[in-house]
């Protein structure tokens, strides 16, 4: 039997012999997808999961969409140039969600990186290159938010050069602006831990000549925010793209004010000596998140949240029918705003840890992944399920509850 390395090296002749034969080429293309896909999963031994925890970069985001992966694949046969990618994606993302402009980025964490650059250089190529050195080179170097705001993704901004300066009331934040204040950041996720609310924000930014950027990473659903800060007066909306929109994991979009995305896109690739050089997105990408963005905009919402409400239904029922178990069924107001369970139980009638029970359905077949929380508790998602899998998390979870009960 001929083995893979064999086939390939009969391959390579096959065009040459087209060339005599007229249609040698196609006979070949024809062979090879007759070739079984090599299945890098299993050689591997990578395992895979239910994902009834949510859209976590651990967890490797969503799962693109047929139609995402399909435009992937056929931008894959073809060369481009990654500026008039970026461009033309750009008019249809700005047109559907109420922006000026608006580029694909690595993700949310380069969005804002990117956005920043974009206000502190303007178009000035020096100031580009000089990045993230601010001494001496006339910008600005300082961005303003709460602290209840500061969790960490504020990194992204630092990478620019710049100080995170922190204030909690409006009398701070009026205070704290100074000719060295280059961005008010917002971070939305975090909007209920922090005394100052949008538009309050964005109107003293305004008020003060001062650019303001909202960070809304996995703040979709519900669509509208898509569009809503936009509207709102923000200069740069940052979102991620491999989340409910179901794009390539590693793809954000950066939007808002034509004249500062144009400015961060001088620190974007392919351009070279800038702070975003390593922050690549390929014409995949773009055409992908493009797709999936426009697919979320013109998906049935309601039946969508309908079938995540059916399935989280059937997990809650299957939970609940265990003594002892109490089931809580919620949306988050803010990010990852879709029906969630929270299950807990009374430890005297179910003897069994939070985090054993976590292994135990990480390490069962097929193995299911959920989210531990504190004191015998946790919390399901069911909009990373596959059709039919939340019938294997409702079984797995009684089981494994039942197995527990004193």
């Amino acid at each position: 039997m001929i083995n893979r390395r064999d086939l390939i090296k009969h391959l390579s002749a096959v065009p040459l012999i087209g060339g005599f034969l007229g249609n040698g080429s196609a006979e070949a293309a024809t062979f090879a997808a007759k070739l079984p896909a090599r299945n890098l999963v299993k050689e591997l031994g990578i395992r895979t999961f239910i994902n009834a925890a949510g859209t976590y970069t651990a967890m490797t985001g969503s799962l693109m969409q047929d139609e995402v992966v399909e435009t992937i694949q056929g931008a894959a046969q073809n060369f481009m140039m990654l500026d008039e990618v970026q461009t033309k994606v750009g008019e249809k993302i700005a047109a559907l969600t109420h922006a000026e402009s608006a580029v694909v980025t690595a993700g949310c964490f380069s969005a804002l990186t990117l956005g920043l650059a974009g206000v502190l250089t303007g178009m000035d190529q020096k100031r580009v290159e000089a990045l993230p050195h601010l001494e001496g080179t006339g910008m600005k170097s300082e961005v303003i938010i709460q602290k209840g705001h500061n969790i960490g993704y504020s990194h992204a901004l630092t990478n620019t050069g710049c100080k995170i300066i922190q204030v909690e009331t409006v009398e701070e934040l009026e205070k704290a602006i100074n000719e060295k204040t280059a961005l008010l950041w917002f971070l939305h996720i975090q909007s209920d831990k922090g005394q100052i609310k949008h538009e309050q924000w964005v109107e003293i930014a305004k008020k003060n000549g001062i650019a303001t950027m909202i960070d809304m990473a996995a703040d979709v659903p519900p669509v509208e925010n898509l569009w809503r800060f936009n509207d709102m007066g923000f200069d740069l909306v940052c979102v991620s793209g491999g989340k409910a929109m179901r794009g390539p994991q590693s793809a954000g979009i950066l939007m808002g004010k034509k004249h500062l995305i144009d400015a961060a896109r001088l620190s974007m690739p392919p351009r070279g000596s800038t702070i975003g050089r390593g922050m690549k997105v390929n014409k995949e990408e773009i055409l992908g998140m493009y797709v999936a963005l426009e697919k979320f905009v013109k998906m049935d919402h309601k039946k969508e949240w309908k079938m995540w409400e059916d399935r989280a239904a059937l997990i809650s029922n299957a939970a609940k029918s265990v003594a002892g178990v109490n089931v809580e069924t919620f949306a988050p107001e803010l990010g990852n705003h879709t029906p969630t369970l929270r299950i807990s139980w009374d430890a005297a009638k179910v003897s069994l840890p939070v985090k054993l029970l976590q292994e135990n359905m990480r390490n069962g077949n097929p193995s299911i992944e959920i989210m531990p929380g504190e004191n015998n508790t946790l919390t399901i998602t069911t909009w990373c399920l596959k059709p039919g899998e939340e019938k294997i998390v409702a079984a797995r979870l009684k089981e494994e509850l039942s197995k527990a009960v004193v």
